[in-house]
Parts: structure tokens; C-alpha cells; sequence
């Protein structure tokens, strides 16, 4: 079990998509997420298909967020050429979370 940590406290649990296939499926078929989803290795995301409204925060490769957007389903997301991951939640999450731009996350595994 992986966690994500905002300023040295826990924020939520932590799935993480590292295969290719794993990465394509992303939250599609599911009807919500507890916890977040990395994707590794991912500039950009689509909600095509997706049951439910996500946030979504592109980071670099020090996980220090650079955008943050809320996408409502069927909508394909920009890339953010910087990005080295992207991690999704239920939308509102981030905002509870204090995920935004500049803040730099930690992955605890």
C-alpha cells in the first residue's frame, strides 16, 4: 500500500498504475476512487468513459505539482509537456487535500 503526503501528512491511499496497461485503464469501469491514482509516466489524461468527475495534478519529476484541473466526464485533458506523472482523484479532493501548484508531494510506499 502506497500513500500520498502533503506536507508530512498523510492525504490518501495510493494506487499506482506503473505498466503501460495498467496506466491506459486508469478509473475507467470503476464508479469512484477511494484514495488517489498515480499514473507514472504520463503528460496527459482523458475522462472518456469515466462515471464521475475527477481532479487531476500533472507533476514533474520531483512530484512538485505544476497544474491542477477538474474534469468532468467525456473531456480530454492537455498536455503539460513537463510532466513526468499525473495523479486523479474524485473531484473536490485536491482542494480538501491542499493539493495546487508549487506544492511538492511525497509517495510513501
Amino acid at each position: 500500500m502506497a500513500w500520498l503526503m502533503v506536507e508530512d501528512r498523510v492525504v490518501a491511499s495510493l494506487e499506482i498504475a506503473a505498466s503501460r496497461r495498467d496506466r491506459r485503464r486508469g478509473l475507467l469501469g470503476r464508479d469512484g476512487i477511494d484514495g488517489a491514482l498515480l499514473l507514472e509516466r504520463t503528460r496527459s489524461v482523458h475522462s472518456v468513459g469515466l462515471r464521475f468527475p475527477i481532479d487531476v495534478a500533472h507533476c514533474d519529476g520531483d512530484m512538485r505539482v505544476l497544474r491542477v484541473t477538474t474534469m468532468r466526464a467525456n473531456r480530454i485533458g492537455r498536455p503539460v509537456w513537463r510532466a513526468s506523472s499525473v495523479i486523479e482523484a474524485e473531484a473536490d479532493s485536491f482542494r480538501r487535500w491542499g493539493v495546487a501548484p508549487g506544492v511538492e508531494l511525497e509517495i510513501r510506499r
